[in-house]
């Protein structure tokens, strides 16, 4: 035992000298190339006191990064994510600049542009030394990973022999996505685990399951995490109680909805025992959170602090180093293909400029680093549940589509992800089943303002009879069909045939009836699907009232070929969904006759039922159109890779689990709903710590019950 203590600390202590060695020729090396650097006098010095200068140089620098570096960064925990990535080089800089300054020989300086050079080639260096010489030495890389992650055991740690799990969420990975990406041998990771044409035996099963109307990060996760989706419409909503607009990625909002998803479940959520959630929207009750949004606004102690797990990666200057590299690397790289993309003329296209670059940049890069060195410390750790969100694929999607070379890379190195995480299970204390999941996929086409020329708050307006831009008056005709394509009506004639249409008397001597602000209504997007709400009344309104207050708005938009339905509440059949040319349909009705819902999903109908329910459901919901032949829809937001409503891939994500554990549902089964999505993982959960005897879906939902 004392043998194999002095081997581990004589193997330290050599890896140290031999980074220094490396470093310190790197030093060398940078001095002969970079003419900013001097490691001599200007009288010159013998080359043995050149070489002793830049040992003591890198000497200091080395023990400067590994002890002021991590308190520079605690204190960068209140500055945001964002602005600590862009002064990783000037923090770096300064302490080599430190390291030169306190030199004894003192004959070492360099400009302030070079040491920004020379300190991150020096970390590089560093980094790459000691991860090649402790690849061998399993304990040297364990520890390695513990200072990545910064974890404190827990008192009682959990039995080892009890296998743990890890959930990784692929955000916006539509199951189609996934399948074609196996196939065309983007993710060979996960085209091992399912032994896609290798003729081994899989490891893995893939299951698709539905989501609720409401696609999108915020539904979903909320009821993997909490098994709860009640009264969570859309993306963002506004509420006439409170009279305040509800969105889902902000930290007040999601506070508020976690709280709200743990009062009507009672329970505390997935994580609740031994967990950590990394990433998410919402906690999941796991004890250890970092980067997680329903924290951000709570007083908290430093280990649950939302930018905790940037403390852990961050605090090694190599670590920060590298990602800052890799994060300046992506802005370019989308610079570059936003170029491209707008120079070729592709269509559909949205603007990718302003902070855009910045944003994909933090999401694909330093977000990814962050939550994998988080991961990995987890399951070093032995925590029975991890559950964590990489939000790479979805941030690009939404800009350059769900399918092309922009996200093909990005698939490739989310697999890569997968393929470090499996490699430091093999080094955890207890054995881990890896699932991977998606909360959405994503459903392609151009938006709703490219094809028709105006937005969907544009079309409310006009229906409402209130003022529009000149641009949406002159497109507005053209795109309800009232004037035929050729001709160009001057904005006077535009206004005359739609109040002609919209059976609304043309005005006269500049008379024009004005509402007052508090009863505009609110229009919000959620990618295709749109809400409507009068603010003025207190309660959600009927088909009758709003009838009676804006007599062509109802028909303005059912009628509308960007819009494939509306739902609203009819005091006479309780819910009403509304289609074109007059058709009315009640809820209760769907089943037999889906009207315009035909084609987009078998769970649709129950769906736009169980959000007709919710207590914050908007006066109007809107889905856009679909094209089934073509998989595409209409965003109402900016963006040609869209996901909340129903059509197309968006409702489609995925589940890959072990074959190791219970199958997701009964055969003939489908798996709809995050909630039953929950239960399934809780099941696994229950399967780890008690009898291994695996459940039916069945028996799941009765013990739910």
């Amino acid at each position: 035992m004392r043998g194999g203590r002095w081997r581990r600390i004589a193997s330290q202590v050599g890896r140290s000298i031999t980074v220094w060695a490396v470093s310190t020729v790197t030093m060398l090396v940078l001095a002969g190339l970079l003419p900013d650097f001097q490691l001599q006098s200007a009288d010159g010095d013998s080359a043995t006191r050149i070489a002793v200068t830049a040992a003591l140089g890198a000497g200091a620098f080395g023990v400067l990064s590994a002890v002021v570096w991590p308190l520079l960064v605690r204190l960068l925990l209140l500055v945001p994510a964002l602005v600590l990535g862009l002064l990783v080089f000037f923090l770096n800089g300064s302490l080599l600049l430190v390291a030169l300054r306190i030199n004894p020989s003192g004959s070492s300086e360099a400009a302030p542009e070079t040491a920004v050079i020379v300190a991150a080639v020096m970390s590089a260096v560093a980094s790459a030394t000691g991860g090649a010489l402790a690849v061998r030495d399993d304990d040297a890389y364990r520890r390695r990973l513990y200072r990545l992650a910064d974890r404190r055991r827990r008192a009682h740690p959990p039995c080892p022999s009890a296998p743990g799990t890890v959930f990784i969420q692929l955000d916006g990975v539509g199951h189609d996505v996934l399948t074609e990406a196996v196939g065309g041998g983007l993710m060979p990771t996960v085209g091992r685990w399912l032994a896609a044409g290798d003729g081994q035996r899989p490891s893995h099963r893939l299951t698709p399951w539905r989501t609720d109307w409401s696609s999108q990060t915020g539904a979903s996760q909320l009821g993997i995490l909490h098994g709860c989706t009640f009264d969570v419409p859309a993306f963002r909503w506004y509420e006439k109680d409170s009279r305040e607009v509800m969105v889902c990625n902000r930290p007040t909002s999601a506070a508020e909805l976690q709280r709200r998803a743990v009062a009507h479940t009672g329970d505390g959520g997935l994580l609740a025992l031994d967990g950590a959630s990394r990433g998410n929207l919402f906690s999941g009750g796991a004890d250890e959170q970092a980067l997680v949004l329903s924290i951000a606004t709570r007083r908290r102690g430093r280990e649950n602090r939302s930018r905790a797990g940037y403390f852990a990666y961050f605090s090694d200057p190599a670590n920060a180093v590298r990602t800052a590299l890799s994060f300046v690397a992506e802005a370019g790289r989308e610079l570059g293909q936003s170029t491209r993309a707008r120079m070729s003329g592709q269509r559909p296209r949205v603007s990718r400029g302003g902070l855009y670059p910045l944003v994909r940049a933090f999401a694909t890069v330093v977000e990814r680093d962050v939550v994998v060195a988080a991961v990995m410390g987890d399951l070093l750790a032995g925590r029975t549940a991890v559950y964590a969100d990489l939000v790479a694929y979805d941030e690009v999607a939404h800009h350059s589509g769900p399918r092309g070379r922009d996200t093909e890379q990005v698939l490739r190195r989310l697999d890569r992800c997968l393929a470090l995480i499996e490699k430091v299970a093999e080094h955890a204390p207890r054995p881990y089943r890896i699932v991977v999941l998606s909360d959405h996929g994503q459903s392609p086409g151009e938006t709703f303002r490219a094809r028709f020329g105006l937005t969907l708050g544009d079309l409310v307006r006009a229906g409402c009879g209130l003022r529009l831009p000149r641009a949406a008056e002159r497109t507005l005709p053209r795109a309800l069909g009232f004037v035929r394509p050729g001709e160009n009506p001057t904005g006077t004639e535009a206004r005359a045939a739609v109040r002609a249409a919209l059976r609304r008397p043309v005005e006269e001597h500049g008379e024009r009836h004005r509402p007052s602000r508090a009863s505009e209504p609110i229009v919000l997007a959620s990618g295709n699907l749109g809400l409507i709400s009068f603010p003025d009344v207190p309660h959600r309104m009927s088909r009758e009232e709003i009838d009676a207050r804006h007599p062509a708005l109802l028909t303005t938009l059912a009628n509308h070929p960007g819009i494939a339905f509306l739902l609203v509440r009819s005091e006479e059949h309780g819910g009403l969904v509304l289609g074109a040319h007059g058709t009315e349909i009640p809820l209760d009705r769907l089943d037999h006759e889906p009207g315009p819902l035909a084609g987009l999903g078998p769970a649709a109908a129950d769906a736009v039922r169980r959000t007709h329910s919710f207590p914050h459901t908007a006066d109007i919901m809107v889905n856009s159109w679909y094209d089934p032949a073509a998989g595409e829809v209409l965003a109402f937001e900016e963006q040609i890779g869209s996901h909340g409503g129903l059509g197309g891939a968006q409702a489609r994500p995925f589940l890959l689990s072990p074959l190791s554990l219970s199958a997701p549902v009964d055969a003939g089964r489908d798996l709809v709903g995050a909630e039953r999505v929950h239960h399934v993982l809780r099941r696994w959960l229950r399967e780890a710590v008690g009898p291994q005897v695996p459940l039916t879906a069945e028996e799941t939902d009765r013990r739910a019950a």
